[in-house]
């Protein structure tokens, strides 16, 4: 239940994710993995269900991205959390 309210909730995430990348408060290490991580995400090919089977291919590439930033989230300083309300 919580990822389905995290993925509606995901236009919020854009500026955070901005933030998340601009702040001082969390180690260039993080950021140089969380950025490996999404590019990873969109380059390789692989997926668990292809994505030509419509709705149900996309489901596997939703739910990698919302791991990926349920676990910013959880690493991200209580600072940059309260100001997104997250």
């Amino acid at each position: 239940m919580r990822r389905i309210r995290l993925f509606f909730k995901i236009s919020r995430f854009i500026p955070f994710v901005i933030s998340f990348f601009r702040s001082r408060e969390i180690a260039l290490r993080k950021k140089i993995a969380y950025l490996l991580l999404f590019i990873g995400y969109f380059f390789i090919p692989f997926d668990a269900i292809p994505d030509w089977l419509a709705v149900i291919g996309m489901l596997d590439d939703v739910a990698v991205l919302m791991l990926i930033l349920k676990s910013m989230i959880k690493t991200a300083p209580n600072t940059l959390k309260h100001k997104y309300g997250i």
